[in-house]
């Protein structure tokens, strides 16, 4: 084993809504350890583990030369890749009482994100009918007393898209005197629900690339400073066409696109624990089959997920590769999709949700719920982002720029990586353009777990393995799901949980533009890859229904950094 984009004016000061706030104080090392309260103490320890500065560069289309990922990667000052950027851990799929299957406050799931260590986090109730007559009004008050009592933590307002012709995304905009009135117009003209075009069509496919267009609309016209999606468990019901991905991606242009990326890991990890003690389900709530509206080409093992992550994301020589392959920025996260918390002890307040919009305040129901399917915001699931600073606009540009890895299970506290060459580097999300030839060394570095998850053991991890591809460009079938040259290059053993380990990946002299990302393992269980031992000889295995706990098998992922000789 080896050792940004200008925003306009911020219409209120609800903390972080300006360019750059005030860091936290667990980061702010001028606040000694005695003047925290628990909760800032308990992430500042967390952050001491982990170290959570990196070195970046934001990133667009990388073939095209638009965007910052053509620019040709930044200059080696000597400066160590911790510096740059902090890293931010976050959730981006989280519903309250506000959705009709919810249960808890917006204080709740970000007091309890907060708890997890988590520092922004997304509110996405259901679109619906009822949420776009007065729901995503009535959130928002809640979203801003939220704001207000949890000074340290950014929470977006957003909702969970119920796109045209597909399954589910996140839509979140930046905060901001507008945010309401955008997403509620948004919903009201393009959710899929509330328009009755759920089926797949050419005419409800085009539509949900309209809705992403009314919302780079509103960020040219700065009615809101920023707008993202990201699509929800893509595999689950397979309607989530290759083409349509693309066109999502593609709705909006290269250089400030909407639809960055999708969930490389589903929400509701919790229902693979097995019974009695657990729901006994699907880990992930995968549990479907083909349906009428499913893309025909998808075969049944996509309808399952593989160490906690959909199979677009888990095969290498996937989807998610062939995307990379064409040199097509699009990113995975993570996220807990917090509905019903297992283990926890409130049921469903009383209301009338069709009046109200909501559901009443959860109650004490006397007993341990071992039958729902979710884990609190961060308690599991992290999407962990490279920020120029602690900010709602630093956060989705890293975002954007895809400078982002995500983690189950705590499995690893930080990773940096940094791609180098001819004078120059770059890391997640981003392009190294240099001259042909070119040593080029991939570095990473990885902060182990050292301390306990919220299961109360300390992971190991045990491996982790570079995957490589061949750029190849643009894809003459648009439905395109596999990458053939995608396999993995390098696996590096570790079989260490504390401390830090230094990764080197010796690409040789660069003469073809190709693609890396990383991901790793406690090595509990793997199986070869659905493309073969050529490709992935020890993969994420596919997981058994109703047996799956997911604290016995972690993995991490990042996402990619390309490297283009000329």
């Amino acid at each position: 084993m080896g050792h940004g984009h200008a925003h306009g004016p911020h219409h209120h000061h609800d903390h972080g809504s300006g360019a750059s706030a005030p860091l936290p104080a667990a980061f702010d090392t001028s606040v000694p350890d005695e003047a925290l309260d628990p909760g800032q103490a308990s992430r500042r320890a967390l952050l001491r583990r982990a170290g959570l500065l990196g070195a970046g560069l934001a990133s667009g289309t990388v073939l095209s030369g638009s965007g910052a990922a053509a620019a040709g990667g930044r200059r080696d000052t000597g400066r160590t890749p911790r510096r740059g950027y902090l890293w931010l851990a976050g959730d981006h799929h989280i519903h309250t009482h506000y959705s009709s299957d919810g249960k808890y406050r917006v204080v709740d799931q970000v007091r309890q994100g907060a708890r997890h260590g988590l520092d922004w986090l997304v509110i996405t109730d259901h679109g619906s009918a009822t949420h776009a007559r007065i729901g995503v009004e009535k959130v928002n008050p809640d979203i801003r007393q939220a704001r207000a009592a949890h000074r340290d933590t950014l929470v977006f307002q957003g909702l969970e898209w119920n796109v045209p012709a597909a399954d589910h995304g996140t839509v979140f905009v930046h905060p901001g005197r507008n945010e309401v009135a955008v997403l509620k117009q948004f919903e009201t003209d393009y959710d899929g629900v509330v328009k009755g075009a759920g089926d797949c069509s050419p005419a409800n496919e085009a539509l949900a690339v309209a809705g992403l267009r009314f919302l780079a609309e509103q960020v040219r016209r700065r009615t809101v400073d920023d707008a993202l999606m990201l699509a929800h468990h893509p595999s689950r019901k397979g309607i989530d066409s290759p083409h349509e991905i693309r066109a999502w991606r593609d709705a909006t242009g290269p250089d400030r696109p909407i639809a960055v990326g999708f969930e490389g890991a589903p929400g509701h990890q919790a229902a693979g624990l097995p019974a009695p003690l657990g729901p006994g389900l699907a880990r992930g709530y995968y549990n479907g089959r083909p349906g009428a509206d499913s893309f025909p080409g998808y075969p049944p093992e996509s309808y399952r997920t593989w160490g906690g992550f959909d199979w677009m994301t888990a095969t290498v020589g996937g989807l998610w590769d062939s995307l990379l392959a064409e040199g097509r920025p699009w990113w995975i996260t993570a996220n807990s999709d917090s509905h019903l918390v297992y283990a926890d002890t409130t049921a469903r307040g009383p209301g009338d949700f069709a009046t109200d919009g909501r559901h009443g305040d959860p109650v004490y129901a006397g007993k341990i719920d071992t039958k729902a399917v979710d884990y609190w915001p961060g308690q599991y699931s992290r999407t962990h982002v490279g920020a120029d600073g602690f900010s709602y606009a630093a956060v989705m540009d890293g975002i954007r720029a895809g400078r982002i890895w995500v983690d189950h299970g705590q499995l690893i506290s930080g990773l940096d990586v940094r791609v180098s060459g001819g004078g120059r580097w770059t890391t997640l999300g981003g392009a190294l353009h240099v001259r042909k030839g070119t040593k080029v060394t991939l570095t990473a570095d990885v902060a182990l777990a050292g301390g306990p998850n919220w299961a109360g053991f300390t992971p190991e991890l045990a491996r982790v393995d570079v995957v490589q591809g061949d750029v190849t460009g643009p894809v003459a079938d648009k439905d395109t799901f596999t990458a053939p040259t995608a396999a993995v290059v390098r696996s590096y053993d570790v079989g260490r949980s504390t401390g830090g380990v230094r990764l080197t990946f010796d690409l040789g002299r660069v003469d073809r533009p190709v693609y890396l990302r990383l991901r790793g393992t406690d090595g509990n269980r793997s199986a070869v890859g659905v493309m073969g031992a050529k490709a992935d000889p020890a993969g994420p295995a596919q997981d058994v229904m109703g047996d799956a706990d997911p604290w016995r098998d972690l993995w991490f992922y990042s996402n990619p950094v390309w490297v283009l000789p000329s």
